[in-house]
């Protein structure tokens, strides 16, 4: 299970420090593609298999926007010697990725924020605990 949150500095050249926790999660290869609410959303290479299967299927008038966002800035990261991996620029610039990011753990998936996205992120989850808490009694926790 991918949990937690860490953080992590991204550097010049666009490479950042993958958890350690995550890298035994992922594996030696994972899937970095844009995410929901300006992050990145990462999967192990099995995930993005079962995605992938759903994408493919949808029909070109349902699925091509869809398509287009996941398939267009999708790709494949592997961990470096140093426990880093390397985000593409346009992913970066999608995300707002400068140099603070955060990485947390979603089960299945993984996100990689920036700080400043994360904090505003986290601002708005206070301040809606009672939408939260109504979702958590219509799944009966």
């Amino acid at each position: 299970m991918l949990a937690g949150e860490f953080y992590h500095n991204i550097d010049q050249k666009g490479r950042m420090i993958m958890p350690v926790k995550f890298r035994d999660e992922l594996g030696e290869k994972f899937v970095v593609t844009k995410g929901l609410d300006k992050c990145l959303f990462i999967f192990s290479l099995s995930e993005w298999e079962k995605l992938d299967k759903q994408l493919s299927e949808l029909s070109l008038s349902k699925g091509r926007a869809i398509q287009r966002f996941f398939y267009g800035g999708m790709t494949e990261c592997e961990v470096d010697k140093q426990g880093r991996i390397l985000i593409p620029a346009n992913l970066r610039e999608y995300a707002g990725l400068e140099k603070d990011a955060v990485i947390i753990g979603l089960n299945k998936r993984a996100e990689i924020w920036s700080k400043a996205n994360w904090d505003i992120q986290n601002e708005q989850f206070i301040q809606n605990t009672d939408d939260v808490a109504l979702q958590m009694e219509e799944l009966g926790i």
